[in-house]
């Protein structure tokens, strides 16, 4: 096993681009035309880094910021391998889907956990690793058969054993989005939701902004404002793009966006899925991301929904 102390250098943003959300980061080159030749993928694992993904959690090493460990692959547990990619020096990356035991001085994390403390390339690793594990995980048999599959190309599709069915990973598509006022300075308004099914820690009740799946024969600014109305009774205009995010619980692709509400909506909430909507100030929403206020909780840093939340707040 070796791990790095600092992470190899990534892929440059495109030009023009500015830095998104945490979970945004293309700083790996996928190499995709080397996923159909199985003699350069053989070799290619001899001197790759290697990843070891096990139930959506990796180790890592530190925290400031957190180091992935890499396996030499004669160390790397047997399992089912991913070809990653490259980084801008060649170095190759697999990942493998196996059960993985905390070594000295290291821990077993999420995404959740460290995504957003993570540099640019091993967070593109460990976003790819843990959505093509949780993909391979659902697919042991064809939907359309019943066949039997197995990984091929890489780990980029599964295939039925006799060759006649291919399978390739899925992602999709749901919007979430921050509803606001419109208002400028400290007192404009946001409206949160607190998840029926999230628990409350100590008592403090968590909020963050509205989402949902995108349905057949829907674009996404259509759901944006049916997901609003369903969840809160709240008729939103002006919904802007802003940003999007993967998110491999299990393989979603976050679209995000901002939607303006008339100052004061009423707010009537579907009882199954949100326990309360408010209205927050953003003198309030501030308050707690400075740590001045523990009346509610917010969205975790790696999250979409806390960079919607901190753009508006900005």
């Amino acid at each position: 096993m070796t791990d790095v102390a600092a992470a190899p250098p990534g892929l440059p943003l495109p030009r023009g681009a500015r830095p998104g959300p945490p979970l945004a980061r293309g700083a790996l080159a996928r190499a995709a035309h080397h996923r159909t030749d199985a003699a350069w993928l053989e070799e290619a694992w001899t001197r790759a880094r290697v990843v070891v993904v096990d139930d959506g959690h990796m180790l890592v090493r530190g925290d400031d910021p957190p180091e992935l460990v890499y396996f030499e692959p004669g160390d790397a547990p047997q399992g089912e391998r991913f070809f990653l990619g490259e980084d801008v020096d060649g170095t190759v990356y697999f990942a493998v889907a196996a059960d993985v035991t905390p070594l000295p001085d290291t821990r077993r994390v999420t995404l959740r956990q460290v995504g957003h403390a993570l540099p640019d390339l091993p967070a593109g690793l460990f976003i790819t690793a843990v959505g093509l594990a949780n993909w391979h995980s659902r697919h042991p048999y064809s939907p359309l058969s019943g066949k039997l599959t197995v990984p091929a190309q890489g780990g980029w599709v599964r295939t039925t054993e006799d060759g006649t069915e291919t399978l390739w990973p899925r992602t999709d598509p749901a919007v979430i989005m921050l509803v606001h006022d419109g208002v400028d300075g400290p007192d404009g308004r946001c409206l949160l939701g607190c998840n029926a099914q999230w628990p409350q820690m100590g008592g403090i009740r968590r909020y963050s902004t509205l989402a949902g799946f995108v349905e057949p024969g829907e674009s996404a600014e259509m759901a944006v404002a049916r997901e609003v109305l369903e969840e809160v009774g709240v008729v939103v205009d002006d919904v802007a793009y802003v940003a999007s995010q993967p998110w491999p619980f299990p393989g979603s692709l976050m679209l995000g966006f901002h939607a303006t509400a008339p100052v004061g909506a009423a707010i009537v909430v579907d009882p199954e899925e949100i326990l309360e909507g408010r209205w927050f100030s953003r003198a309030e929403i501030g308050a707690v991301l400075r740590g001045e206020s523990q009346d509610f909780g917010l969205p975790f840093p790696a999250s979409i929904a806390h960079y919607l939340i901190t753009e508006w707040l900005g």
